[in-house]
C-alpha cells in the first residue's frame, strides 16, 4: 500500500449538497467516491454476509450498528482501487466510527488528509427540502422557489398534481437535522481538535461551493 494514500471525508447535513459535491470532488482528486449508502445497497444486492446482516436492521427500520458499518468500510478500503486514497461520504457518522477509521488507516498505511464540512444555516436547509414537490406520475421533482413548474402545483410533463412528501415537511426536516446535529457535533469537535476540519460555505451556488473545495484541496496538497 502506498504511503501516499490519502483519505478525505465529506461531512454535511441533509440538503447541504454533499452528494453533488462528493461527485465533483471525485473528479478534482481522481479518487474513488465511497458513499456508505451505496455500499449498503451493493452488499445487499450481492447478498454478501455483511449485506444480509445489514438488511435485517434496515428492513425493521433500525439503524445499522456501528460495527457492521465499520466492517463494510474496512472491506471497501482494502480493495486495490483505494491504493492512492478515497473520498468517504456518509462515514464516519459517529465518534466510535471515527476512532475505528483511525485504526483502519493506521493499519493500512493510509492517512487522513482532510475533513471537509459543508455548512449551511438550518433555515436554508429547511427551505431547500420543504419546498420540494414531486409528481406522482413521472416522479419528477420540482422546487417551489428554485425550480417551480410552469403552472403552480402541476407537473409540466404530464399534468400530474404535485405533492409534498411527509418527510419533506418543515417539522420532519427539523427533526432530521436535530438527529444529524446529535450524531455529528461530537465528530466535528473530534476532527477540529486534530486540526483536520476545513469548513466550506454551502450557502452558495453549486459551482462556488465546488471552487471553494478545489481551493481547499490545493492548499492541502501544496
Amino acid at each position: 500500500m502506498s504511503e501516499q494514500a490519502r483519505i478525505y471525508i465529506l461531512l454535511g447535513p441533509p440538503a447541504s449538497g454533499k452528494g453533488t459535491q462528493a461527485k465533483r470532488l471525485q473528479d478534482i482528486l481522481d479518487l474513488p467516491h465511497i458513499a456508505s449508502g451505496d455500499l449498503f445497497r451493493d452488499h445487499i444486492s450481492r447478498e454478501t454476509n455483511l449485506g444480509r446482516k445489514a438488511k435485517v436492521y434496515m428492513d425493521r427500520g433500525d439503524l445499522v450498528p456501528d460495527q457492521l458499518t465499520i466492517d463494510m468500510i474496512e472491506d471497501r478500503l482494502d480493495r486495490e482501487d483505494v491504493d492512492q486514497g478515497a473520498i468517504l461520504d456518509g462515514f464516519p457518522r459517529t465518534k466510535p466510527q471515527a476512532e475505528a477509521l483511525d485504526r483502519m488507516l493506521a493499519e493500512g498505511e493510509k492517512c487522513l488528509a482532510a475533513v471537509f464540512l459543508i455548512s449551511v444555516p438550518e433555515d436554508v436547509l429547511v427551505e431547500r427540502v420543504s419546498g420540494r414537490r414531486i409528481c406522482p406520475i413521472c416522479g419528477r421533482s420540482y422546487h417551489v422557489k428554485y425550480d417551480p413548474p410552469k403552472e403552480p402545483g402541476v407537473c409540466d410533463q404530464d399534468g400530474g398534481e404535485l405533492y409534498q412528501r411527509k418527510d419533506d415537511r418543515p417539522e420532519a426536516v427539523r427533526q432530521r437535522l436535530a438527529v444529524y446535529r446529535e450524531q455529528t457535533q461530537p465528530l466535528i469537535a473530534y476532527y477540529r481538535d486534530k486540526d483536520l476540519l476545513d469548513e466550506i460555505d454551502g450557502d452558495q451556488n453549486i459551482d462556488q461551493v465546488t471552487e471553494e473545495l478545489r481551493q481547499a484541496v490545493q492548499s492541502i496538497q501544496e
